[in-house]
């Protein structure tokens, strides 16, 4: 049989490791063992905070939707409930960009509910 030199699997998996945890801090960027506890810790965070952006989002939206309502004499709750009573089907992403860049079509979206 012939020989087989070993390691290059290793190798690659260590480049790997070491090249996802460029530009951490200290030892972790540097040391496999510390990369590999490291990256443990941020793929839980990652995976946690793509679930908290749609939560930070939709709160956002929430709070410009809330100062176009009050600009024009009403509330956030009271215009959702306008809206739902009067089966306008505009998501939240899409009125918190008329209340924030568009404000006259965002005027007429909230006359349309007021009927």
């Amino acid at each position: 049989m012939t020989r087989v030199k070993r390691g290059m699997g290793a190798l690659k998996r260590r480049r790997n490791v070491l090249k996802q945890t460029k530009g951490f801090r200290w030892q972790r960027s540097k040391k496999e063992r510390a990369a590999k506890e490291a990256l443990l810790h941020a793929y839980t965070h990652s995976f946690h905070d793509r679930r908290k952006k749609k939560r930070t989002f939709r709160a956002l939206w929430n709070i410009k939707i809330n100062a176009g309502a009050r600009a024009e004499g009403t509330t956030y709750s009271k215009l959702i409930d306008k809206f739902k009573k009067s089966n306008i089907g505009l998501d939240r992403k899409i009125l918190a960009t008329l209340a924030e860049h568009h404000l006259e079509v965002f005027r007429k979206v909230l006359a349309e509910a007021q009927k």
